[in-house]
C-alpha cells in the first residue's frame, strides 16, 4: 500500500473528523485483538500449568467428568502420572503428546502470543498518539474559527 504524508493542518475540520473516526475504529479493532490475544495467552498458560500439575500428581487414579461440549460430559478416569496427554492444537483438532512435548508446545504458543502482543501494543500506542494529534488540531481549528467569527 502506497501511503502519502498529508499536512493535517491543511485539512478542514470535517476531513479531520473523518480521520479521527477512522483512527478510533482502528484503535478499537486493535484493542479488541489485544484483549483476545491476552485471553488466549492466559488459556495457554493455564493449560501448561494443568499439564505440569498433572505430571506431578501422585496417588490412585481418580474418576472425573470430561466435557465433550458445553453441556455434555462423559465419565473418565484421571490417570496418575500419565506419560502422554491430548493437546488441542486448534479448530477442533487434538494430538497426543508427551508431557514434555505438551509443555513445550504451550510455551511456544505463549512466546508467539507475547511477541504479537508487544507488536499490537506498539500499534495501539502509535494510533493513540495519532488520535491525540488529530484531536488537538481539530480543537485548535475550532478555537481559531471561533476567534475569527468574533
Amino acid at each position: 500500500m502506497n501511503q502519502k504524508e498529508v499536512n493535517l493542518t491543511s485539512l478542514s475540520i470535517q476531513q479531520l473528523d473523518e480521520i479521527r473516526k477512522q483512527i478510533e475504529l482502528e484503535l478499537n479493532h486493535l484493542t479488541s485483538s489485544f484483549t483476545k490475544l491476552k485471553q488466549a495467552q492466559f488459556k495457554f498458560q493455564e493449560c501448561k500449568n494443568a499439564i505440569y500439575l498433572l505430571s506431578k500428581e501422585e496417588g490412585e487414579n481418580k474418576e472425573m467428568l470430561v466435557p465433550l461440549t458445553s453441556s455434555l460430559y462423559v465419565s473418565g478416569i484421571l490417570v496418575s502420572k500419565p506419560e502422554k496427554v491430548m493437546v488441542d492444537i486448534g479448530t477442533g483438532y487434538y494430538v497426543e503428546k508427551t508431557i514434555e512435548g505438551a509443555i513445550k508446545f504451550y510455551e511456544e504458543r505463549i512466546k508467539y502470543l507475547t511477541t504479537n502482543l508487544k507488536d499490537i501494543e506498539g500499534y495501539v500506542n502509535t494510533k493513540s498518539s495519532n488520535l491525540k494529534v488529530v484531536i488537538d488540531i481539530i480543537q485548535e481549528k475550532i478555537k481559531n474559527s471561533a476567534i475569527s467569527v468574533d
